[in-house]
């Protein structure tokens, strides 16, 4: 996929999403005249802007984050300068998350300021090179200002769904009348209409990781080969590794941010492991050499991320 179809798809994306909601909100609040509902709008838009300020300091605790000082990791410090400076941004502070799992992710808010963290395992699992493509990835999420956008439109859904979830509530309370009747039903048609959004918020996260593919490959010395076996390493080592439920919690809860969804691990090492492979190419090209099945889709439309086989195939086009 060009650059050009990216930036289009994403855009539009961006601008249906914001369309949609407020030619629904529009309707359903003119048609109620219900002004506590906008107020939890503007309560649901509140916390929200909340939770993204103070969010970096959350990711902090949940994955055991600590600040990489340049004497314990000179290499990867210099790494992420050169690819900052290849940017044309701030370098972020270069943080090490202390758990098993090879991923790596950016964040950050206005008060903490950017931040990219890599995890104990990656740094274990891929080499060098394969390390500074990933890092490419993550900063080309903090150039497009991925943290932002999506921030911005994933409120959108969850304003539906808090909505849909006060009209059906308190339609329990006057369900011995029209009044209640109808608010069971445009709570219904909220939460409908959460899940509708909430397909199209996933199909732009999915978008803008191609985009920070691309980003990685624009700025890494043959950067689309090591971003190709680093994600395919990823996703293989991932799947080799249990995790309790705390962690499993623990990662859903940001999974967005990541590389690759720790989620789809075990689907991804599926199509991995229906193949011999006997060195890294050898791997990424028998990947490429896949037919996605219905399930695939499928699985993908409700992933934050794109299916290893897709995004293996948009690497290999830009090498």
């Amino acid at each position: 996929m060009s650059v050009w179809k990216l930036r289009v798809s994403m855009a539009g994306t961006v601008a249906l999403i914001i369309g949609l909601s407020t030619l629904f909100f529009t309707v359903i609040l003119s048609l109620t005249g219900a002004f506590d509902l906008l107020t939890l709008g503007i309560i649901v838009v509140g916390f929200n802007v909340i939770q993204w300020l103070i969010s970096p300091y959350i990711v902090d605790a949940l994955y055991h984050t600590k600040v990489l000082s340049a004497s314990e990791e000179p290499k990867l410090h210099q790494m992420v300068d050169d690819l900052s400076r290849k940017s044309n941004i701030k370098k972020p502070k270069l943080m090490l998350a202390q758990i098993p799992i090879p991923n790596a992710f950016a964040y950050g808010s206005p008060i903490a300021g950017t931040r990219i963290a890599v995890t104990s395992g990656l740094l274990k699992t891929l080499d060098p090179g394969e390390v500074e493509a990933v890092v490419g990835h993550e900063l080309g999420h903090l150039r497009h200002r991925d943290v932002q956008v999506m921030m911005f439109v994933s409120m959108l859904p969850a304003i539906a769904f808090y909505i849909g979830y006060s009209l059906m509530f308190s339609s329990m309370y006057n369900n011995q009348n029209s009044k209640g009747n109808n608010g069971a039903v445009l709570g219904i048609a909220f939460i409908a209409f959460y899940w509708v959004l909430n397909l199209f918020t996933l199909y732009l996260s999915r978008l803008r990781e191609y985009y920070a593919d691309r980003h990685s490959a624009s700025i890494v010395d043959q950067g689309s080969d090591k971003l190709s076996t680093g994600l395919a390493k990823i996703v293989s080592a991932t799947k080799r590794m249990g995790r309790t439920k705390q962690e499993t919690r623990n990662l859903n809860a940001f999974k967005a941010l990541f590389i690759t969804d720790p989620d789809r691990a075990a689907a991804d090492a599926a199509e991995l492991s229906k193949m011999s492979v006997a060195d890294n190419q050898k791997l990424v090209q028998d990947i490429l050499s896949k037919k996605l099945t219905t399930a695939d889709r499928i699985l993908e439309i409700l992933s934050t991320h794109p299916n290893i086989v897709k995004r293996l195939k948009a690497l290999q086009e830009l090498s």
